[in-house]
């Protein structure tokens, strides 16, 4: 057997490429790039180190999985996972601040009353309840079930918004509106919006279903990944290859080789055939799809040593924008106890931004606003934009894509991972089910799956 070619060497391609080495493939990845991990990548510099795509993972329950049936060594074992807690701390616009705890409802009930005034507790919790109503109804066929070309049509919002009396919609409503009908405090509303925008989903335009982000994260938590989440992709390399994966890179693919209607292989940049029984490659990027954001990152050097008890993250809810200060507790990120390494990130749109260094002097600024006192501490800063990112990843001006929700007429969707011709399967952020580290993985297991038990396979039960 000729075996199956892996283009790209991304979260969701290894997920799939260790899961098919294990049941007995011959998989081969090309990655035109120099490296593997696709969005999971790190900035090192005078001792200091940066995760400089995603910080943290929710569900890690996706990885675990995927170790635990790709050999003997269990994922905590080949990482150390530390779970955040506190969640996060949340400053809003008018000054108020509110340290929410993490795998605690009625922690974070209590901690809301005391910051906004009694009922806003409740008032979140009820929300949080409507939205595990959504999580029910779509946690199968959207995140466990494969897609095809087609399949079942866009799905409906299941999100089961209250009506506030004498209000009457001729549409679903969008997350933002759930957030001033539901909850009725604009904190609580940056809260909720705060959720979606870190995905980089604009609560004006995201449907209802997107307060399934906040019920994921509250209810299976925040978890950090000791060294930065560029260890989970070395961690996930290193299984690939222990099962005998191989890896080229600087093997960039020109165009998937086709014959009587069936992907038969690859045929690379510079003339190359790698003849294959079946192509798993990533879904189209496109900078213009329904959510589709980049990240402006600014990684900052400091001196003096990291404040005890800060958290490790804080949400500034700004009026314009969210930005998320990431300050982990770890000493391989630093060139000793004296120095702290951290992260300002905001969502911006994908290709160019205007003035990089203005932009990152504002989100100093905002954190400095914040009480954090970090401008007055930097021994150097790296600003990292949408086009650093679209360099590193090959993506569209730098684009992320999101995860993929119910409603919006499907237009939240991602492409399928049952990909045509025959013998093509999509893995990855931009191939169902969407954007974020959980859910490539998820992608790449679903993708998997197809190959390996046939086109009709429904997902594990």
């Amino acid at each position: 057997m000729a075996g199956i070619a892996v283009i790209g060497a991304g979260m969701g391609a290894m997920a799939a490429a260790a899961r098919l080495a294990v049941a007995g493939r011959r998989v081969t990845v090309l990655e035109r790039g120099d490296t593997y991990g696709g969005a999971l990548r790190r900035y090192a510099r005078d001792g200091f180190a940066f995760d400089t795509g995603p910080g943290l993972l929710h569900l890690p329950a996706v990885y675990r999985d995927l170790f635990v049936k790709t050999g003997r060594e269990p994922l905590e074992e080949c990482v150390e996972l530390r779970r955040v807690d506190p969640d996060a701390r949340h400053v809003f616009a008018d000054g108020t601040a509110v340290t929410l705890p993490g795998f605690s409802h009625g922690g974070v009930r209590a901690a809301l009353d005391e910051a906004l005034g009694a009922g806003a507790g409740q008032r979140w919790s009820d929300l949080l309840g409507r939205a595990r109503t959504a999580w029910d109804a779509t946690r199968r066929p959207l995140l466990e079930e494969p897609s095809r070309p087609g399949d079942g049509g866009p799905t409906p919002d299941p999100y089961p918004a209250s009506r506030r009396r004498g209000l009457l919609r001729r549409r679903p409503p969008t997350l933002a509106e759930v957030a001033e009908d539901e909850l009725r405090d604009p904190r609580l509303a940056a809260l909720l919006g705060g959720f979606a925008r870190s995905y980089g989903l604009d609560p004006a335009e995201a449907p209802a279903s997107a307060a399934v982000l906040a019920y994921l994260e509250q209810t299976f938590g925040t978890w950090y990944v000791g060294g930065g989440m560029r260890e989970l992709a070395r961690a996930l390399h290193d299984r690939c290859v222990a099962r005998g994966v191989e890896f080229r890179f600087g093997a960039e693919v020109a165009r998937v080789r086709e014959a009587d209607g069936r992907a038969t292989g690859a045929e690379l940049a510079d003339g190359e055939v790698l003849d294959a029984d079946a192509v798993v490659a990533p879904g189209r990027a496109d900078a213009h799809a329904p959510g589709a954001r980049a990240r402006f990152t600014v990684l900052l050097a400091l001196d003096g040593p990291r404040p005890a008890g800060e958290p490790h993250r804080t949400l500034l809810h700004g009026p314009d924008r969210l930005v998320t200060v990431l300050r982990p507790d770890d000493p391989a990120l630093v060139p000793d106890a004296g120095h702290e390494a951290v992260v300002l990130t905001a969502v911006v749109p994908a290709g160019p931004v205007a003035e990089p260094e203005r932009l990152a002097d504002t989100l100093v600024a905002a954190a400095d606003a914040a009480g954090l006192d970090l401008g007055s501490r930097v021994r150097w800063r790296e600003v990292r934009t949408p086009l650093d990112h679209a360099a590193a990843t090959h993506a569209p001006g730098g684009a992320v894509p999101p995860p993929v929700l119910a409603g919006g007429g499907g237009a939240w969707r991602r492409e399928a991972n049952l990909g045509s011709p025959r013998g093509m399967y999509r893995a990855g952020g931009w191939a169902h089910p969407g954007g974020g580290t959980a859910h490539a993985g998820m992608s790449g297991a679903l993708a998997a799956g197809l190959l390996l038990e046939g086109d009709d396979w429904r997902g594990s039960r």
